[in-house]
């Protein structure tokens, strides 16, 4: 009797939870992204603004390289983005440019509730991913660890000062858990 040898080739198929999770998140740094890209538009232009203007490209820097490892990861676990990509990026960089254009602690208002909005959804993957995921675990920790330094830097500097902080935080929350359910799916 002949011993089957096993197919060397890609890795075992994802499964589809993980495969959503990992087509939610890189959806939401891309979103993140083009956020602080909308913000740094109106605020790179202003000695005034300097300092915010600087700390929104590192944010922004931070949230490149974890599209980047996101967009590594759904290649090799052969995952599709979502199809909403396009309009996520149209709708985060008005989301980014509008809260910038209200002022300073809105656009903090904006950072410190989506990333609010992205540590506690990292928190909740990284609690379901079994021991056989550690490698994304990790990445998943890390990840939410810059986060979770996004918002505490944004709540620093008046996050809930802005004007109708309640509605403006609830408007952007309501969006961001939206965006997540639409991106699981599509």
């Amino acid at each position: 009797m002949s011993k089957t040898l096993p197919v060397p080739g890609p890795q075992p198929a994802t499964s589809d939870r993980i495969a959503a999770m990992l087509r939610v998140d890189h959806a939401g740094e891309y979103g993140a992204v083009a956020i602080y890209k909308g913000q740094q538009a109106v605020f790179s232009r202003s000695v005034s603004t300097r300092k915010i203007a600087g700390q929104l490209r590192e944010m922004a820097a931070e949230e490149q390289k974890h599209l980047d490892g996101l967009d590594r990861l759904l290649n090799e676990r052969q995952v599709r983005p979502t199809a909403m990509i396009s309009l996520w990026n149209i709708t985060g960089y008005g989301l980014g440019a509008v809260t910038a254009l209200m002022g300073e602690k809105a656009a903090y208002a904006c950072t410190e509730v989506v990333e609010t909005v992205i540590e506690q959804h990292y928190a909740n993957q990284i609690a379901e991913l079994d021991d056989g995921e550690a490698e994304l675990k990790a990445t998943f920790a890390a990840y939410r660890e810059d986060e979770l330094n996004h918002r505490d830097t944004a709540t620093e500097e008046g996050a809930k000062e802005a004007p109708a902080y309640p509605l403006l935080s609830a408007v952007i929350k309501a969006g961001c858990h939206a965006a997540i359910g639409i991106s699981k799916k599509i």
